[in-house]
């Protein structure tokens, strides 16, 4: 093996994400950011530091706290299992600071959509909606993960490689696939939107390949 091929051969691994590591990470965040939510309920300061809810710019850190903060143990639990069961396969195949910036963009994202678009909504009057009133929670960026996971997958990208379609039809069976998806999910006290737009989100983070390493991008340009 030539010293090039080893170099090329070790950046490619450092380029990898540990696979466990950044699941590793999330989990013992949520656990003791749990522990610091049973101190602040105690205090009285749990909507200021953990949940968001509008305005948004009274307590604009909670867009970021909010992301792992749970509304209970078993909140806790499922989000935990879906995040290992999902994340699993996108963090063995990027970096860990790629992973942890997509979850705390896209659980951002998506609980600030369930705050703005709720509100929007509710100012129809045609619309019967109930602006929420706080959110919590990781499930959007789990979601977003389940969403890049299906977008992203070989299958996937052998078959967008080989039907060419417009870009709008991609685009709308995306938006079809997220409605199915986030109104199987729906249940008393569920945030909706916010599973709507971070699985839409993923979907279309994993079409762009945007947690691809310039290793796995030189891979998909050899075998195309």
């Amino acid at each position: 093996m030539s010293r090039r091929s080893r170099s090329r051969d070790s950046s490619s691994r450092d380029e990898q994400s540990d696979s466990g590591g950044p699941l590793i990470d999330l989990l013992v965040i949520f656990v003791v950011v749990y522990v610091l939510q049973a101190v602040a309920a105690a205090a009285g300061a749990m909507i200021g530091l953990f949940v968001l809810a509008p305005p948004l710019a009274d307590n604009p850190w909670t867009i970021v706290t909010s992301v792992y903060a749970h509304a209970g143990l078993g909140h806790l639990l499922s989000n935990s299992v879906a995040l290992v069961l999902f994340g699993w396969p996108v963090a063995r195949a990027t970096t860990r600071l790629r992973f942890h910036t997509f979850v705390l963009l896209t659980g951002a994202l998506a609980g600030v959509s369930q705050i703005v678009l709720t509100g929007v909504f509710a100012s129809l009057p045609f619309m019967g909606v109930t602006p929420t009133e706080g959110v919590l929670g990781a499930s959007g960026a789990v979601f977003a993960l389940l969403g890049y996971l299906i977008a992203s997958n070989r299958l996937s990208s052998v078959i967008a490689s080989v039907v060419d379609v417009p870009r709008w039809v991609t685009w709308a069976i995306f938006f079809v696939l997220a409605v199915i998806v986030t109104l199987a999910t729906a249940q008393p006290g569920v945030a909706l939107i916010a599973h709507f737009s971070g699985f839409l989100v993923g979907l279309l983070a994993g079409r762009a390949g945007v947690l691809e390493t310039r290793s796995q991008r030189s891979r998909n340009a050899s075998t195309v």
